[in-house]
């Protein structure tokens, strides 16, 4: 049956050529944005130096301690500036070399099982690679081996970790998407590559990991294999690298996120305390239920070592958010995250250049504001943190010990 043609109008009409010239602006926007943050020639470097207090902090020694450390030469001594004489600063990177050396990097045991996190929601705008980010840099900062795995085409998470997507990954080599391919590669470690981050390794995204869709549909049709367990295969091999992996997954419910779903063994929920959000968030979890009891009775069923929801972007000075979060703990007494990521405009500042808040520096971390906002992703990471080391045996001791469990 033809098309009717559409009736007069005095606006011109938006064809094929037009939308082609709507995008080719689009992306001009985008890729004067990129030049703007990712300089020819240039690398993301993580810019952070911490005192000789703070790195006492972190190793969990004295600074005593440390200073006898690079005496006897069991850690190299500090370089100092020319004037002052003092210590310049430790690089996260030294920070970890302390940690090694006196025994306290909080890795898991062989025998523990790496923590597989997905950051999971079926609607976008709620937070999601913010917290991927934030998480995975709290999580590094405390000596874990950490990776992230990008599974969303539009690629935010690599482009934070200063990836441009369009220049620096190769659509058939660097992504899942030769993985989720038939005949694909048998490990992810093909994928993997290191971050300016030390300790956080990741697997990119680009606009053409959006095909393995397709492939992936395409596939449950012609092969009896159950392939939704494919990403779940993939990390399996490599999971023996890392204490914890977290995944980014596409903002639909499509064949990635339900590969996603089927890989994670614990799930965080991203869920804004508005009206359209948390109602967003009640389809979410619905659907999700439904759709893991149809797919364990293809392939088996999929345990969690825990679910928690995480209330973002929370605005303390909206009462509207102040009465469905209040909403939220009491439906999800045992399900919400105490925690709570607030709306932070300090967050949105660092994301327009491509930064998150833990790698700002200088006169910028001195104001009130970044305070705040440090102090809410502070306490997500802890509270996250402790849930994992609550499903490692070997930190169980040590739980017990600091009165956590």
């Amino acid at each position: 049956m033809s098309q009717s043609p559409l009736p007069p109008s005095v606006l011109p009409p938006v064809g094929e050529t037009e939308l082609e010239l709507l995008s080719t602006r689009a992306a001009t926007v985008i890729e004067r944005l990129r030049d703007r943050v990712f300089a020819p020639g240039t690398s993301k470097r993580l810019q952070l130096s911490f005192t000789v207090r703070k790195a006492a902090q972190m190793v969990g020694r004295t600074e005593k301690t440390i200073r006898e450390a690079e005496d006897d030469g069991r850690l190299p001594v500090a370089e100092k500036d020319a004037e002052t004489g003092r210590r310049t600063g430790y690089a996260l990177s030294d920070i970890n070399r302390m940690r090694q050396v006196f025994g306290t990097l909080p890795h898991r045991a062989d025998t523990d099982e790496a923590a597989v996190i997905a950051v999971q929601s079926f609607k976008g705008g709620v937070g999601k690679s913010t917290v991927v980010c934030h998480m995975a840099q709290y999580f590094a900062l405390k000596g874990y081996r950490v990776c992230v795995i990008d599974c969303d085409s539009q690629a935010s998470t690599t482009s934070m970790f200063g990836l441009n997507p369009d220049v620096d990954v190769d659509d058939e080599d660097e992504t899942l998407y030769p993985f989720f391919r038939h005949g694909g590669p048998k490990s992810l470690h093909y994928a993997l590559r290191a971050t300016y981050w030390p300790g956080i390794a990741m697997i990119p995204a680009n606009l053409g990991l959006y095909d393995a869709e397709y492939e992936f549909a395409a596939r449950m049709v012609r092969e009896d294999a159950f392939v939704l367990d494919r990403l779940r295969d993939g990390i399996d091999s490599i999971k023996d690298q890392f204490d914890i992996i977290l995944l980014d997954p596409p903002p639909a419910l499509g064949m990635i996120s339900l590969s996603v779903l089927r890989a994670a063994n614990a799930l965080i929920i991203p869920a804004p305390p508005n009206n359209i959000d948390f109602a967003s968030t009640a389809h979410f979890l619905k659907m999700m239920n439904a759709t893991l009891g149809d797919l364990a009775e293809a392939g088996g069923a999929r345990d969690y070592r825990f679910v928690k929801i995480l209330a973002t972007k929370m605005n303390d000075n909206k009462s509207a958010h102040v009465a469905i979060k209040r909403m939220m703990d009491a439906v999800f007494p045992q399900d919400m995250l105490q925690a709570v990521l607030k709306d932070s405009a300090e967050i949105d500042n660092a994301t327009a250049n491509l930064h998150t808040v833990y790698e700002l520096t200088g006169a910028q971390t001195r104001t009130e504001t970044h305070r705040r906002c440090r102090a809410y992703l502070d306490a997500v990471g802890r509270e996250v943190e402790l849930l994992i080391r609550k499903s490692w045996p070997s930190h169980h001791a040590g739980l017990r010990k600091e009165g956590l469990l």
